[in-house]
């Protein structure tokens, strides 16, 4: 990870890195305090089975941001980034085992366009859980010294 990305360095294609996200039970529980969003299928697993999901599941949003933490740690700063978005496909599922992580989300950014006149590149995102894509069209719009 690198504080200082020089634009002449990239190409399209070219990865800005890879992480594994462990997330547990906790994690969601502060997340909720901190955006709060107390939604019972972000901690309890009987209501999350009782409206069809496969149990607690992540907050979508908690995801999202947790994935381009790869993208701001690549820039060395935040405020580079421009715009960011995503759709979300698929619940992230959050084992219950006691403090440990119960979900392995992967995540790998690729330049994905370069735009010179403005400066910026946009990484693309792939997020996955077990091989399947979480995110699609996770993209961030960043701007290149």
């Amino acid at each position: 990870m690198s504080a200082t990305v020089n634009f002449a360095d990239l190409a399209v294609g070219a990865q800005i890195g890879a992480r594994s996200l462990e997330i547990s039970r906790a994690d969601l529980v502060k997340y909720a305090g901190a955006s709060g969003d107390f939604n019972p299928i972000h901690w309890n697993e009987r209501f999350a089975r009782a409206v069809e999901l496969p149990g607690v599941i992540a907050h979508g949003m908690f995801t999202m941001g947790a994935a381009v933490q790869l993208v701001t740690d690549w820039i060395g700063d935040p405020g580079a980034v421009l715009s960011y978005g995503t759709r979300f496909t698929k619940p992230v599922p959050v084992a219950d085992l006691d403090g440990a992580p119960g979900a392995q989300v992967e995540i790998v950014g690729v330049v994905g366009a370069l735009d010179s006149d403005a400066g910026t590149a946009r990484i693309d995102l792939t997020v996955t859980l077990d091989g399947q894509k979480v995110l699609v069209k996770a993209q961030a719009v960043v701007r290149v010294a």
